[in-house]
């Protein structure tokens, strides 16, 4: 599609007040994003010219959400101050669109799951001859939504909203999906005679549809899945929008090559990345940032996020990887480990019970149950550094900043907090002691005082 023929005014001024939150309604997340980013994300895959974001005052960090969501769209800003209904709200984004010709695409920026494809073929609608092209959804319950009432040939005559419908109209299935796609030339000139006249008594965009066609001008439709075109507005919609996504998200990874043993229970985040041959036990959480390489196995109940897992390498069950973790081709990490902004190189091993945060840890070292990486002393975060082949025993404590060397062997229950040069046996713990029949003297004692107490 070509960049200098299409503009994007993006609505996202709404307060969204059934959300009953402090936060704008288009920050609320879907599959680890906010609204907002995945309707500009969409939009990036058009290569508009221009991008104009109509928000609300005060709503900057909604703007600062969509440029962080796409960075390479030429995205501007228009507040709308006074909310006086869609229509309003794109004549806001006049000026930034001042001298442009060519399609004006208008999306709403709390429909998450619309895809770039469908957004293409409305324009391509809109420039088969269209003054107005309108994506419309088919509904079995049409609820609240606008009406899309359509003449003998097809073509789309008005779009009438809920509130002012005629039973006959109410009784219509082909809904208004929020999308429109307009002619520059006359899109403005459009609004300018759009009037209140209504039981809202806002200016609605979709009256320009009825215009147009007063003027002799044809207007079409197409439509669109209605799942990618359901607006969130509630809590509920947020959750079944997410359930949407989630579902979306889960057939492509199988379509790609992963494998999910139970999909339903599996939850990404929008830029999930697992490569062929993955295979993702039940209960797993992926966080963002998350790129798993061929053939690893990420077993049940495992929360991911920020991490890069390499080639063949199995994690879990029950494993946190926190940001910055990145675990090297066929290395392991078991049940109940942590790793945080730590590398563990090629064929590395912490199976059990085990916290891993700054550290490096080469290729081929084992990390016994229990062991801690002590890496922080109150005030800054240090690093500790295990060798290749290094073997670190059960319920070891390592006190960064700290080095151990290749092959060395740290004794099970020691706390190290010098560094251990290469191919050395360290121990850092004190020496048993035994008295042989202590126990019993110890329980006598115990239940002597047990008596005293009255306990």
């Amino acid at each position: 599609m070509p960049k200098s023929n299409l503009a994007v005014v993006v609505l996202a001024a709404g307060l969204g007040t059934r959300m009953r939150s402090r936060r704008p309604k288009v920050l609320h997340e879907v599959a680890g994003r906010p609204l907002i980013g995945h309707a500009v994300a969409s939009l990036a895959h058009l290569a508009p010219a221009k991008t104009v974001l109509v928000i609300g005052p005060g709503m900057q960090a909604v703007a600062e959400a969509a440029r962080a969501a796409a960075p390479k769209l030429a995205l501007t800003s228009a507040v709308q101050r006074d909310r006086r209904g869609t229509g309003h709200a794109v004549l806001q984004a006049k000026a930034a669109l001042s001298g442009f010709r060519g399609d004006v695409l208008i999306v709403v920026g709390d429909a998450p799951l619309i895809r770039p494809q469908t957004l293409k073929q409305l324009v391509s609608a809109r420039r088969d001859g269209a003054a107005v092209a309108v994506l419309a959804m088919d509904l079995r319950d049409p609820a609240d939504y606008g009406r899309m009432v359509t003449g003998p040939d097809d073509s789309l005559e008005r779009i009438v909203e809920a509130r002012d419908a005629t039973d006959v109209e109410r009784a219509i299935t082909l809904c208004n999906g929020g999308i429109i796609a307009a002619d520059s030339g006359v899109l403005f000139e459009l609004l300018a005679r759009v009037r209140p006249d209504n039981a809202k008594r806002e200016y609605y965009l979709t009256d320009i549809v009825s215009l147009a066609r007063a003027a002799g001008r044809r207007c079409t439709w197409t439509e669109a899945p209605a799942e990618e075109l359901i607006a969130v507005n509630t809590r509920a919609e947020l959750a079944a929008a997410e359930a949407a996504m989630q579902a979306r998200l889960r057939a492509d990874a199988m379509a790609n090559g992963a494998t999910l043993i139970d999909p339903a229970s599996v939850w990404f985040c929008h830029d999930t990345v697992l490569g062929q041959d993955v295979t993702v036990g039940p209960g797993v959480v992926f966080g963002p940032g998350v790129r798993v390489a061929d053939g690893a196995e990420i077993r049940a109940f495992c929360h991911l996020e920020g991490v890069r897992i390499g080639p063949g390498a199995v994690v879990g069950p029950f494993a946190r990887l926190r940001p910055g973790a990145e675990i090297g081709a066929e290395a392991h990490v078991g049940n109940f480990v942590e790793v945080k902004n730590a590398r563990l190189g090629a064929g590395a091993k912490a199976n059990h019970l085990a916290y891993i945060g700054d550290a490096r840890v080469g290729a081929g070292a084992n990390i016994g149950a229990g062991t801690i990486t002590c890496n922080y002393d109150g005030v800054a975060k240090h690093e500790t550094a295990i060798g290749e082949g290094a073997f670190i025993g059960s319920n070891s404590t390592l006190i960064a900043p700290l080095r151990v060397g290749a092959r060395a062997v740290v004794a099970g229950g020691s706390t190290v907090t010098e560094n251990v040069p290469a191919d050395a046996l360290v121990f850092g713990r004190a020496r048993q002691a035994m008295k042989k029949g202590g126990a019993r003297v110890l329980r006598a004692r115990l239940k002597r005082a047990a008596r005293k107490s009255g306990a």
